[in-house]
């Protein structure tokens, strides 16, 4: 049996006026996605556990099998382990995404979708400047870096994710009490060396939004996966641009492949993430591709492109996949969102999401095209999101 599962990250969302009341998946043309709907099985299942945010670090942990109430330590974790940063037993890792900062307000997340070069550049001079035998930063991609503090003491308050606070005034969330003592020191020497920094002068003329600050969440201590094949007999492969899912992928023991040109935003290398997929395919049991594009989409509220990056997603991704997999003997494919990023939030939702599965023991019930509103139709729904994978992959009938 051959498995494949695609992620189609942040796509569930809510009717839209400028969609004339359709969602957009329901505006998308995605007819790989709707035959699998209309030939398999449609329904609903709950990736976030109750109490949890809505991260997709909580969201893609439940859908690769693993139930966070048992695994999850902090977002942070995850993308250390994609860079095998060796953390000790008392060591904290925060996410340090570089952010806009103007007039007290975040206004954007992603400093621009700031370059991969720019950001490593930016973090080595933070290195430079602030790192000592206790803290350090990490460069990753574009945006997203990581700050390990070595034998802190306890970091366990809540940190705002910059994405939830867009065109919020950032005082308020500001870190407070012990975590707050040691972060916003560094919070405010960052902002120094940023204000006349090498990469933001050419980003100002450029006209580009700027790295005016550095926000840390997300922290976390050193986690442990059980080995996916141990849980589900399976070898595997994850195809993907951000390190959160590489991070989830080597420590669940699964192989990581690299796809040049993906860049974990809308311009990323679709068809070259689906033509990887079925290479992957070929040799091993099951596939992972996990596509960033519409949740970014979804957090800059830029309705298009959400849809053009679904489109994308159906066209070169499902589209191929499901073309090779109906030639093999035996098949499976499951299709859905981590969570949804519908436009109007500009950040993730705890709601239920919509899949679709078709292959080989899979009974087809006849639903209609893949979209939220006849996911809930069909009355089928998974309520732990943990145990979506053995359903997929055991399931009879």
């Amino acid at each position: 049996m051959k498995y494949a599962l695609v992620i189609m990250d942040g796509a569930a969302d809510e009717p839209l006026a400028e969609l004339d009341g359709a969602t957009v998946l329901e505006k998308a043309h995605i007819p790989h996605a709707d035959w699998i709907a209309q030939h398999g099985r449609l329904g609903q299942v709950r990736t976030i556990p109750p109490g949890f945010s809505p991260g997709s670090d909580v969201a893609l942990m439940s859908v690769l099998g693993y139930d966070p109430r048992k695994y999850y330590t902090g977002r942070a974790p995850l993308e250390a382990a994609a860079q095998e940063i060796a953390l000790g037993p008392a060591d904290w890792v925060f996410r340090c995404n570089l952010v806009t900062v103007a007039d007290g307000k975040m206004i954007d997340h992603s400093a621009g979708h700031i370059g991969t070069s720019e950001g490593r550049q930016i973090i080595a001079d933070l290195n430079a400047a602030l790192s000592d035998d206790q803290i350090r930063f990490y460069p990753g991609v574009g945006y997203r870096h990581l700050m390990v503090v070595r034998g802190g003491d306890d970091f366990s308050d809540e940190l705002a994710p910059p994405h939830d606070i867009v065109e919020q005034p950032v005082a308020k969330h500001l870190p407070r009490g012990k975590t707050g003592k040691v972060l916003l020191p560094l919070l405010e020497r960052a902002a120094a060396l940023l204000a006349d920094h090498e990469v933001n002068r050419i980003r100002a003329d450029l006209g580009e939004n700027q790295a005016t600050h550095i926000w840390l969440w997300g922290q976390g201590r050193r986690p442990a996966l059980d080995s996916f094949r141990d849980r589900f007999g399976l070898a595997g492969a994850v195809i993907t641009a951000v390190d959160l899912m590489r991070g989830l992928a080597k420590l669940a023991g699964l192989k990581v492949i690299e796809v040049e040109g993906a860049t974990a935003y809308l311009d990323t290398n679709y068809a070259g993430k689906g033509q990887a997929a079925i290479a992957a395919l070929a040799d091993g049991d099951l596939v992972v591709v996990h596509v960033e594009a519409p949740d970014e989409a979804g957090h800059a509220a830029l309705v298009q492109e959400k849809v053009q990056a679904i489109e994308h997603i159906d066209a070169l991704i499902i589209g191929p996949l499901l073309d090779w997999l109906r030639r093999q003997r035996e098949w499976r494919i499951l299709v859905l969102p981590d969570h949804p990023t519908p436009i109007r939030l500009r950040t993730h939702s705890d709601k239920p999401v919509p899949l679709a599965l078709a292959g080989n023991g899979i009974a087809g019930h006849a639903a209609g095209p893949y979209s939220e509103a006849n996911a809930r139709k069909t009355g089928f729904f998974i309520e732990q999101g943990c145990e979506l994978m053995d359903y997929f992959l055991h399931v009879k009938g």
